[in-house]
């Protein structure tokens, strides 16, 4: 829908034109996410209710666990059900507000989730490097006072960026060439220079993705030093197996923010936009629960008791 402005015809609805616009592929992709959704949201979901329900869940570890999932089911159900709806509809319309509202519900999962990485990090290092300390530096209610500023930070972030958002005026095209409103997508059909939005995007995103990588790096590295230390093979052996989980899904994870956001897109690197934004968005929220939880004898010990219980 095109609004009448005295200096332009301004945008209030825009089109989004998917993963693709050939006929044939929008069944069986709307199949194929419908089954990467379902197995997403009940990963993760499933991953939160063993630790609320299992005592011997209720560590630290599993409580930042359980936060990362539900940061997971979030960015992914803020994504692939309007994607989900577009694969089956003729109406790919979609209003500025739900537009704004999609991104900002994005953002903010995407930035807590840099923040508990972070928090799951300082959490093994304690826990591997002073393991007689843990209990009394890793309380419960520390890690909660860490979980509260990992989601406010991660939520009042995006806020800057959707404020500036608003400045902005949309009249050349109402298309946006993207399967959900990502907003560096936005900024190619604004009519207002976005440059100051650009480059706030590009120096916060450097900034936290840095600070948040190398605190993860130097926590693990010390990590890394501190199992190799060690002279029980099972110990070492059970400390690798878990930090080797949390490190496959912080180089996932950072790897396609990095491509997105800290590295410029243009000419045919823009292409590739589309298939990190699916790996980041969909992909990543699937396998974490199952990166942390398939090696994980604890999770598994958890979901055979309430089993049996149940039987």
């Amino acid at each position: 829908m095109l609004v009448t402005n005295t200096k332009c015809l301004t945008v209030t609805e825009f089109v989004l034109t998917g993963l693709t616009d050939h006929p044939g592929l929008q069944v069986p992709l709307f199949l194929v996410f419908l089954i990467i959704y379902l197995t997403t949201m009940v990963g993760n979901l499933a991953l939160i209710f063993l630790i609320w329900k299992d005592p011997h869940l209720h560590t630290p570890m599993y409580l930042l666990l359980g936060s990362l999932a539900f940061a997971d089911a979030c960015s992914s159900s803020s994504v692939t059900p309007r994607m989900l709806m577009d694969f089956l509809s003729r109406n790919h319309m979609i209003s500025l507000v739900e537009c704004i509202t999609q991104f900002y519900i994005f953002a903010s999962s995407a930035n807590t989730e840099c923040f508990l990485l972070v928090v799951m990090a300082y959490d093994r290092y304690v826990a591997i490097c002073n393991p007689l300390l843990y209990p009394v530096v890793m309380s419960n209610i520390f890690c909660i006072q860490l979980l509260s500023v990992s989601y406010i930070i991660g939520f009042l972030h995006p806020m800057m960026h959707v404020s500036l958002l608003c400045r902005l005026t949309f009249c050349k095209s109402n298309v946006i060439h993207y399967f959900y409103c990502e907003i560096l997508q936005l900024f190619k059909i604004s009519c207002t220079d976005p440059r100051v939005n650009m480059l706030l995007i590009f120096i916060f995103s450097v900034f936290i993705q840095f600070f948040t990588f190398m605190t993860i790096i130097i926590s693990y590295s010390y990590v890394l030093f501190a199992i190799l230390k060690k002279k029980s093979e099972k110990g070492r052996s059970k400390a690798f197996s878990t930090c080797s989980a949390h490190l496959l899904s912080v180089s996932l994870f950072y790897g396609t923010l990095f491509f997105m956001y800290v590295r410029p897109g243009s000419g045919p690197a823009e292409n590739q936009d589309k298939m990190y934004s699916v790996f980041y968005t969909i992909i990543i929220p699937l396998l974490n629960p199952f990166i942390y939880s398939l090696r994980n004898k604890e999770v598994i010990g958890a979901l055979r008791r309430i089993i049996y219980i149940n039987e």
